[in-house]
């Protein structure tokens, strides 16, 4: 009996799209645990909804004395980069859709580490519009800032993420 209960929860999970931090065309709010920040980004995009949902993995940075959202960096159909303060690491995301414009409006999370060096650099884009994405932070390395620009024709975003190297501390 408790096989039959524990593959219905499961199937239940499944269904209701669990592992992901937000349902398409519904507000995205993420936020790694203190003393953390994001260490990987998956998104799936769908055509029907013409929207993304995102989940994400952290892990440990240092013990963050000071974090801040950004305010709202983009209005709809805008390009936007961003970038935390120096020795600031990525640890939120947060996000809302329009169905008018088929796009989000986005602001960041970002917590303070001693960790981080100075040696950084951009990803290329990491999708093609309309792709998945699945990109993990480079070993030794903080995600630090994030660049996307919107397509109306296709009703998506490219992303391309900014990461600096892990120093001793």
């Amino acid at each position: 009996m408790w096989r039959v209960a524990l593959f219905l929860l499961l199937t239940g999970l499944l269904a209701t799209g669990q592992g992901w931090e937000n349902d398409y065309d519904q507000p995205l709010n993420f936020n790694c645990p203190s003393g953390q920040s994001i260490s990987s980004i998956r998104s799936e995009h769908h055509n029907f909804y013409e929207d993304r949902r995102w989940d994400f993995d952290c892990k440990p940075t240092s013990k963050a004395v000071d974090c801040y959202w950004s305010p709202y960096i983009n209005n709809f159909d805008q390009t936007f980069t961003f970038e935390c303060k120096p020795q600031y690491a990525l640890a939120g995301m947060s996000s809302h859709h329009d169905n008018y414009y088929e796009d989000r409006m986005w602001r960041f999370y970002c917590c303070e580490s001693k960790c981080i060096s100075g040696n950084c650099q951009w990803t290329s884009y990491v999708n093609y519009f309309d792709e998945y994405i699945y990109w993990t932070v480079p070993p030794h390395s903080f995600l630090v800032g994030a660049d996307s620009y919107h397509q109306n024709f296709q009703e998506d975003r490219r992303w391309k993420y900014k990461y600096c190297g892990q120093q001793s501390c």
